[in-house]
């Protein structure tokens, strides 16, 4: 993920790793935490994945400010929506919506690339959601500098019929594998899943368990 540091300009929708995985029972949403301006690692505590609704989650890669405005507007939509139809909306209507936000904004478009996730009466679902507005839904995605990397451990490793717990493990070795070779991610790890049930976003420590547990590193503590 890329900030802006003493004007200088900087690539665009390069420095991050997300992952969206469908799961039998449900959808796992993965980023790291690292955002970067050029060269230097401006935060170590990024927050790249945004709940917005109890059934909706996106993760985000590209200029820190678009991406923040964009969940904030997409999540003040989405509660618009239930308090009108009292219901939640679907994630193919929140993925459209986001997608009609993206592409109705030509003249000063958002730099930033969206992966929304989601569970409505049809099943779980994933969406990646480019800056131009394209929607497209998949069984697994991933955006970002790291997701070549990430891409090799989920084609390997995804069936359609895992559950939600093995897809956690896989996106935290497919955001290992990011993390390894690509600088700009890394500093940790950020999971929320969803299901007909709950939404949940997984603590440090639930993460660390499961990271011991695949035997890959902990990430050094922050301070």
């Amino acid at each position: 993920m890329q900030g802006r540091l003493a004007g200088h300009e900087i690539e665009l929708l390069k420095g991050t790793t997300t992952i969206g995985i469908v799961c039998k029972d449900g959808v796992v949403l993965a980023t790291e935490r690292r955002a970067t301006a050029g060269n230097l690692i401006a935060n170590k505590m990024t927050q790249k994945l945004f709940k917005i609704d109890s059934n909706i989650g996106v993760t985000v890669a590209g200029l820190v400010g678009d991406a923040q405005v964009l969940a904030r507007y997409l999540r003040a939509e989405v509660a618009l929506y239930r308090l009108r139809r009292n219901g939640l909306l679907s994630a193919e209507g929140a993925a459209t919506l986001l997608a009609n936000i993206l592409s109705g904004n030509r003249m000063f478009p958002y730099y930033a690339w969206m992966l929304l996730g989601g569970v409505d009466a049809r099943g779980g679902h994933v969406f990646s959601v480019d800056p131009a507005g394209g929607s497209i839904e998949d069984r697994f995605v991933s955006v970002g500098s790291g997701s070549t990397f990430a891409y090799g451990l989920l084609e390997e490793g995804y069936s359609r019929d895992m559950s939600l717990s093995d897809g956690v493990d896989l996106a935290l070795r497919g955001l290992t594998a990011a993390m390894k070779r690509d600088s700009a991610s890394g500093d940790g790890y950020i999971i929320h899943t969803i299901t007909s049930k709950e939404y949940k976003e997984y603590s440090e420590d639930e993460i660390n368990k499961r990271l011991k547990a695949l035997k890959i590193p902990l990430p050094p503590a922050l301070p």
